[in-house]
């Protein structure tokens, strides 16, 4: 299993950094909850078939193998200080770095246009600044955070080769790119001798499966890209958080996410609710919630190495950590009776 610290704009603002991501501070020569050991096997984010999961905070007790962690944040100030935060948590704990997997994202950087995007420059340079940030030598995957049509493929695939050649990255993925956009960097790594992408990062949940489970397994089956996906809970909506209301405790509320709050109050929105509500049944069944259920199902994919979770408490993280007892359950009678009940499944245009 695999365990990550994601700094966010609402886990940094609702407590303390350091007391939000790393729990209670541990009594006279007690253990701190960490770190937990090294995974072993397929490099991170690629294919593969061993156990798999993302999680967002260091739950209280003793976690099993593996921890995965990332850096992330949706404004480029709140980034800075989420690598600054989990750069002072890594050092202050001393963990072995060998234990443990960080990963960042390059794209969008300072005001300048040579400060964002994803040519050579700001490829080596942003990657450089958020490793100061850090406070560590390298990372274990550095992420293409959209494609950039004002840099051509060669270049980025030239870039992420270097920084990985000079120790800065020992692997390189992307973010939101098309098929088309991964398959030409992995023609242009092998026409040039270069290194190819190793995962792609792709939203993936119950309403939204056409690029996971119709796209990318042909990359998967073809070159060995993984997919590392996120948003498997929709955002809360395929939880019963929302129930038609918009609570004053969610992120919705947070300035910069109308878009959030207006997917929840639409038509669509409030359809994909009820929908949720018809997954009861299932989950009571199984003898877990709706949201273990809907992580699993995101779990049970083939091409799928790992599955990225937003959560604000250790309660939850270790609540959401529960679906890994519930992947033995799906089988595919129950993944079809979900299929029936949501209508959501994509079908082949061919």
């Amino acid at each position: 299993m695999q365990v990550s610290i994601a700094c966010t704009e609402q886990n940094l603002r609702s407590r303390s950094s350091e007391d939000r991501l790393c729990g209670p501070r541990p009594g006279p020569g007690g253990g701190n909850g960490g770190p937990v050991c090294g995974g072993h096997g397929n490099p991170p984010g690629g294919g593969g078939s061993g156990p798999k999961t993302r999680a967002a905070v260091v739950p209280r007790p003793p976690a099993p193998a593996g921890a995965f962690r990332e850096s992330t944040g949706r404004g480029t100030g709140m980034k800075y200080r989420a690598e600054r935060t989990l750069g002072n948590i890594l050092k202050s704990k001393g963990w072995r770095r060998s234990s443990y997997v960080i990963t960042t994202k390059i794209f969008w950087g300072g005001q300048a246009e040579t400060e964002r995007g994803l040519s050579r420059k700001h490829i080596i340079e942003g990657l450089r600044g958020s490793l100061d940030r850090l406070q560590l030598g390298y990372v274990d995957i550095v992420f293409a955070n959209r494609s950039d049509p004002n840099s051509p493929m060669e270049e980025i695939v030239r870039a992420m080769t270097y920084v990985i050649n000079q120790g800065l990255a020992l692997y390189w993925g992307t973010s939101r790119w098309g098929a088309a956009e991964i398959m030409e960097a992995y023609s242009m790594a092998r026409q040039f001798n270069l290194i190819p992408p190793l995962c792609e990062q792709a939203e993936h949940h119950l309403f939204q499966r056409e690029k996971v489970e119709m796209q990318l397994p042909e990359l998967y089956h073809k070159i060995g890209v993984g997919s590392v996906t996120w948003s498997p809970l929709a955002c809360g909506l395929i939880t019963s958080k929302y129930d038609g209301r918009v609570p004053d405790t969610c992120r919705t509320t947070i300035k910069g996410y109308q878009w959030l709050k207006d997917k929840v109050q639409s038509e669509d929105g409030k359809k994909q609710q009820a929908k949720v509500m018809d997954l009861l049944p299932i989950a009571h069944q199984l003898g877990c919630t709706v949201a273990q259920l809907a992580i699993a199902w995101c779990l049970r994919s083939e091409g799928v190495s790992s599955v990225l979770l937003g959560v604000s408490s250790a309660e939850q993280l270790i609540e959401h950590l529960g679906a890994l007892q519930v992947l033995s359950q799906l089988t595919p009678q129950t993944v079809m009776e979900i299929d029936g009940l949501l209508g959501s499944k994509p079908h082949s245009k061919k």
